[in-house]
């Protein structure tokens, strides 16, 4: 059933949060297959709420949609009331780019059925999908794709910005695996894009983000994943140096089929961890593997023989594996990274020290990532100079209380500051959130900006999707 609101006129949408007597709200109301909701309606506050609860944004409306038409009505509604619009997949911005004050939401959270077609090794998948969508469609056909490291991103924005996890190196970025996409335009048009089909558009949705239209379908390409591994290992915080020396000289010269990661973190109150590390700073050893048990015990042999408090050794279904670091919600996020064209002992040293003003107990990581193997063979055309970088940095800031936001959010730009002696510059921008635009242009890189500004001046010359880490049409800059 339709929610209703206290009013479609000034009684239902007046105040601050949003402007009053939006024109022809009902008439939206009637003309979603969806639903729509508006302040005081029951459910408005589930639907304006991100993961991130530092985000607490009042829109006028949430349009969920059902349908790539529903989106067409709720863009053409925002755009006659001059209403700013936010799309929203998961919801998973950091910055809360999938929600505005006072502006519209597209919500596509209803949109979020994944087809798999076997035989062709692909999955259609809906805008509003989640990795878990994704990741328990596809497995029990043994197949994969590059999913993000954490089961509730959405995966339409996680693909859109590249798309780094823990397949990459095996598989490359998710972007890498698209193979064509359905977006709604800004003026309601319904454009597909692939290799043949608007080809630039195509271009540049490989980490140009939802600059150019909402997501309503992606087509992924699938690889054969009969097993994953994974060794993972916790160390004391003071064993951190080695360990961590120990990983970086393993994944120098390690095969594809590895990945991982290695993080400080707060020791959780699980059963495979020793008491004297639950609450406390931990390290952490983190080696997946694509393929048996016994290919990544023995690939992870040297980080075995450290002495170690903890092991967990043994092959995980990929959809549980992706679930591993999934963060708790009603928790507040500050995050940002850079990506390393070296990491030196004098880098470890860095990595170990930043460790010590992490915010614990929170649900707080300070994370290296390897990179390499496919996501450095991929194609170097694609806006994405980040791929080049052999190492990526992610201080992953999360804590409870509002009183620890100005310590969490000093952590983070103390890591960013301490890693530039190593930083290429470029950087992923799924990982960060608002850092000004020399970052989202260090994020796509100088020519490549150039040429998506030219694609958005096609697509969306008025900058309707700016709520996102932003391209300005080419037409307005100049």
């Amino acid at each position: 059933m339709t929610p209703r609101s206290s009013g479609d006129g000034p009684g239902g949408l007046s105040g601050p949060s949003g402007p009053s007597g939006l024109s022809g709200l009902s008439g939206l109301r009637k003309d979603l297959t969806g639903d729509a909701f508006a302040p005081g309606d029951a459910g408005y506050d589930e639907a304006r709420t991100v993961f991130n609860s530092m985000i607490d944004r009042r829109p006028a409306v949430v349009a969920q949609c059902v349908s790539p038409a529903d989106v067409a009505r709720a863009l053409r509604f925002a755009r006659d009331n001059g209403l700013e619009i936010a799309v929203r997949g998961g919801g998973h911005s950091v910055a809360g780019m999938s929600v505005s004050d006072g502006g519209l939401v597209v919500d596509l959270r209803r949109m979020r059925d994944v087809t798999v077609a076997p035989r062709a090794a692909s999955a259609q998948v809906g805008g509003g999908a989640t990795m878990s969508d994704l990741d328990r469609a596809t497995q029990p056909y043994a197949l994969a794709t590059t999913g993000g490291r954490v089961s509730t991103t959405g995966v339409g924005g996680f693909t859109l910005s590249g798309g780094s996890g823990w397949l990459e190196r095996k598989f490359g970025l998710a972007c890498d695996n698209l193979l064509a996409a359905e977006l709604v335009t800004a003026d309601g048009e319904s454009v597909r894009a692939s290799a043949e089909e608007n080809p630039d558009l195509f271009w540049a949705l490989h980490g140009g983000g939802g600059n150019f239209g909402v997501a309503t379908s992606l087509t992924l390409g699938l690889h054969p994943l009969p097993a994953m591994s994974i060794v993972f290992l916790l160390f004391r915080p003071d064993a951190g140096p080695a360990a961590l020396t120990a990983y970086r000289d393993l994944m120098e010269s390690a095969p594809d089929e590895a990945g991982g990661a290695c993080l400080y973190l707060t020791g959780p109150p699980e059963d495979f961890v020793p008491a004297h590390l639950v609450g406390q700073l931990t390290f952490a050893t983190l080696l997946t593997w694509a393929g048996p048990e016994a290919e990544a015990r023995a690939a992870a042999s040297g980080l075995l023989a450290l002495p170690h408090e903890a092991e967990i050794v043994t092959e995980i279904p990929y959809a549980d594996l992706q679930c591993m670091l999934d963060d708790p919600p009603g928790m507040r996020n500050y995050w940002s990274a850079e990506y390393l064209d070296a990491f030196p002992d004098a880098a470890v040293d860095t990595f170990c020290a930043a460790a010590a003003a992490m915010p614990v107990p929170s649900g707080s990581q300070h994370v290296l990532f390897p990179m390499g193997g496919a996501v450095a063979r991929g194609p170097a055309d694609h806006p994405l100079p980040w791929r080049a970088a052999p190492w990526a940095v992610h201080p992953f800031g999360v804590w409870e209380s509002p009183d620890d936001d100005e310590r969490g959010r000093e952590w983070v730009h103390r890591v960013r500051d301490d890693f530039r002696p190593w930083a290429s510059g470029a950087v992923y921008l799924n990982f960060i959130g608002h850092e000004g635009q020399a970052r989202v242009v260090a994020g796509m890189g100088t020519d490549n900006y150039a040429r998506l500004a030219a694609v958005k001046a096609r697509y969306d010359p008025d900058n309707v999707f700016r709520l996102n880490h932003n391209i300005e049409p080419a037409t307005a800059r100049a």
